[in-house]
């Protein structure tokens, strides 16, 4: 693991979560990632799913994260350059058995450290509305609802959100 991206916690359940730069390419993170895509598959239709493959995830663009368990990988987020003055948080996910631990948490504020210290001012993203949890996180958080940014088109079944960063801190 990459020291400099790591961060080690207890959960709170006696399991410490460590997050690392990792290559979405990885086994640990192919199911990851197979495991998210089946959820938003289950909850959303193909239209209303916006998720980056493993290739453009190992983007020089992207910064990929892996949250681990007691070694084991856990949950997953990346966040993607845009080139202007905002990044986007993709592929946000946390395994059944490590959901309530604080491992989404996490996950976010080490996605918006990685943006602040890069300078970026402003953090987006979208999610869809059949998940309170991860709304409940992202507002939570400091993100506040906007229009469709980017490439997406306005949906249903979408919410769009963004968060002002400030440099060397999320705010």
């Amino acid at each position: 693991m990459d020291t400099d991206a790591q961060i080690g916690a207890d959960t709170g359940a006696g399991t410490a979560v460590e997050l690392a730069v990792e290559d979405p390419a990885g086994q640990e993170a192919r199911a990851l990632l197979a495991a998210s895509d089946a959820f938003a598959m289950a909850l959303y239709p193909a239209e209303s799913n916006h998720l980056l493959d493993v290739e453009t995830l190992r983007g020089a663009a992207v910064t990929f994260l892996v949250a681990r368990a007691g070694g084991r990988a856990v949950g997953c987020g990346a966040i993607v350059r845009s080139g202007a003055d905002w990044a986007e948080i993709k592929r946000m996910f946390v395994a059944d058995e490590a959901r309530g631990l604080g491992v989404g948490r996490r996950l976010l504020l080490r996605l918006e450290e990685i943006a602040a210290a890069e300078g970026i001012a402003f953090l987006r993203l979208e999610t869809g509305i059949r998940q309170p949890t991860a709304i409940g996180l992202y507002r939570g958080a400091g993100f506040a609802d906007i229009p469709p940014f980017g490439d997406y088109a306005p949906d249903p079944l979408s919410l769009f959100m963004e968060k002002r960063i400030t440099a060397g801190r999320p705010t």
